[in-house]
C-alpha cells in the first residue's frame, strides 16, 4: 500500500494528498513526496524549485499564475492553517473561470496539487503560517500575471471574510470574523476579473 492517499478533486487538474502520520510520544513522521505513488496516480510531474514563506493572520496572496512558463504546484503547510484556491483559466476545459479551494493545516498535514493553468492564492486564518510548495517550472517574475482575488463572476467563497465589492482588488472594507484586517501586497490590489485576465489557450 502507498503511503500516499491521492483524491482526484472535481475539477480536472487537481488533487487532494494525504500522507500517512506516524505519531507517538515524541512527536511524528510522515513522507511527504513519493514519485512511485504519484505515478501510480498518473501524476508524472518533475519539480524542480522548493519555496516557503510566512505569512501572519489575514494576508490573502494571490491568484497568480506565469503566462508563458506555467507551473504546476504541490503545495501544504508546515505550521497554521489557510485556505488555498485555485481558478481554472484553462480556455478549453469544460470548468473554465470556476476555483476550487482546500483547507490546509499543520494538524492534517493534506497537500494539494494544482496543475498547469490555474491562478493559486491562499488566505491565512491562523496567527501565522508557513506554507511550502514544489514547483514544475522556474520562477519568471517577468510572466507572472493575476486574476482579481475577489471578482464577483468568479465568485470565491472565502471562509471567515465578510466585506464589500467596490470594482477592484482592493481590500480595504475586508476583514476576518476576528476583526482582522485582510493584507494584500500592492500588486494583488491590482490584477483585473476574469473577463480581462489572460488565459491559457493550449492546455
Amino acid at each position: 500500500m502507498g503511503k500516499l492517499n491521492i483524491t482526484k478533486c472535481p475539477i480536472e487538474g487537481l488533487y487532494v494528498i494525504e500522507p500517512m502520520v506516524y505519531g507517538d510520544t515524541r512527536g511524528y513522521f510522515t513522507e511527504t513526496y513519493n514519485k512511485s505513488d504519484m505515478e501510480k496516480a498518473g501524476l508524472h510531474m518533475t519539480f524542480v524549485q522548493d519555496n516557503e514563506s510566512m505569512s501572519t493572520k489575514g494576508v490573502l496572496r494571490g491568484l497568480h499564475f506565469q503566462k508563458q512558463h506555467p507551473q504546476g504546484k504541490l503545495v501544504r503547510v508546515m505550521e497554521g492553517r489557510v485556505f488555498d484556491v485555485v481558478v481554472d483559466l484553462r480556455r478549453n476545459s469544460k470548468t473554465f473561470g470556476q476555483w476550487h479551494g482546500v483547507e490546509l493545516t499543520e494538524e492534517n498535514h493534506r497537500q494539494f496539487y494544482i496543475s498547469p493553468g490555474f491562478a493559486h492564492g491562499f488566505l491565512v486564518l491562523s496567527d501565522r503560517a508557513k506554507f511550502a510548495y514544489k514547483c514544475t517550472e522556474f520562477y519568471h517574475p517577468e510572466e507572472e500575471g493575476g486574476v482579481a482575488w475577489n471578482d464577483p463572476d468568479i465568485s470565491i467563497t472565502w471562509p471567515e471574510l465578510t466585506g464589500e465589492y467596490n470594482g477592484t482588488a482592493d481590500g480595504a472594507g475586508y476583514k476576518l470574523s476576528d476583526g482582522t484586517p485582510i493584507k494584500l501586497s500592492d500588486k494583488d490590489t491590482k490584477w483585473p476579473g476574469i473577463k480581462n485576465s489572460f488565459v491559457f489557450e493550449e492546455l
